[in-house]
């Protein structure tokens, strides 16, 4: 399996960017509530690290030096990370479906990428080959789904992030395609691919789907905040968003992501340790986003519904 370095370490850099292990979930939001410029960081620090984790509606109103917006990169630049995704990990779908049915043996400059990546020989396998390759295809048709989403479907405004998230969030679906066939390095899928058919890869699959429906129905409840009755885009502004999960949480579209990644450690048996530690970085990622939208509408709207949670129904 890939070395769970990389992935915790990010998990590790969520954790304290959003104080995760204090009194308050986030920095952004206690019992008392603070303004941009009253953080626990010195002064000095705190418009760079804002300017650093939000992004978005989140962003716009952020007190910050002008200079700082030479960093910022269009939101509406997301499709660049699932046009990677689609384009590198259908590179690497393929070359799997290659090695697995014509029994040839991984590019050479791909073998030495996941030995480099692990740290090993790559005999430390977690995953049954037929495991590996349906999260590989999940995550290709997920990716494929965003990008038809972003760009037909999503009405992106003015809002902007930041460049370093834009470089992470290129190389972060490069090295998530290497760690699922990582999954695989040593190969230990054992007779055909129908034989290694167990209940847990319909299970996580029919879990995929569920899911993803439901991102889907997030993300058009949400253009349509924006669009009119011809679908034409009337609007940039943010309006309060009501109608499906929205009436449980503020952002259902991260929490349904974190329910795809949670289908895929299914589809994986729950064996692969290295892709909880993807599930967890991701929780924590889309945590940090839905609280602090779910601040930012609080604050906008005081009909705001209080029993909404902010990203896991009834609990957060």
């Amino acid at each position: 399996m890939l070395h769970a370095r990389f992935f915790s370490l990010e998990v590790c850099q969520y954790c304290v960017e959003s104080s995760v292990f204090p009194t308050a979930p986030f920095p952004c939001y206690t019992k008392q509530r603070r303004t941009e410029n009253d953080w626990a960081l010195t002064p000095e620090l705190d418009p760079y690290f804002l300017d650093l984790i939000r992004y978005g509606k989140t962003k716009q109103n952020l007190k910050r030096d002008e200079w700082l917006r030479v960093f910022d990169v269009p939101k509406r630049c997301f499709w660049h990370f699932y046009a990677v995704s689609v384009c590198w990990n259908g590179f690497l779908l393929t070359l799997y479906l290659d090695s697995t049915f014509r029994h040839q043996p991984l590019p050479s400059w791909l073998t030495g990428m996941l030995d480099m990546l692990s740290g090993a020989g790559g005999a430390d396998s977690q995953a049954p080959q037929l495991s590996t390759l349906l999260v590989q295809l999940l995550l290709w048709l997920h990716s494929l789904r965003r990008l038809l989403e972003c760009l037909c479907v999503s009405v992106f405004s003015d809002g902007a992030m930041h460049v370093l998230q834009y470089v992470f969030g290129l190389g972060y679906y490069i090295v998530l395609g290497l760690t699922v066939i990582g999954s695989d390095h040593g190969g230990i899928g054992a007779g055909s691919l129908l034989s290694q058919l167990s209940w847990f890869h319909v299970a996580g699959f029919g879990f995929f789907v569920a899911a993803s429906l439901l991102q889907h129905q997030s993300l058009v409840l949400l253009a349509r905040l924006r669009t009119g009755k011809s679908g034409s885009v009337e609007t940039l502004a943010h309006r309060l968003p009501t109608g499906g999960w929205f009436e449980l949480v503020s952002c259902p579209h991260y929490f349904s992501e974190l329910l795809i990644y949670i289908s895929l450690a299914l589809v994986y048996g729950g064996r692969s340790l290295t892709w909880w530690l993807v599930v967890l970085y991701v929780l924590f990622n889309q945590a940090l986003a839905a609280q602090l939208c779910h601040e930012l509408y609080i604050s906008k709207y005081e009909s705001y519904p209080r029993h909404r949670k902010a990203f896991i129904p009834f609990v957060f």
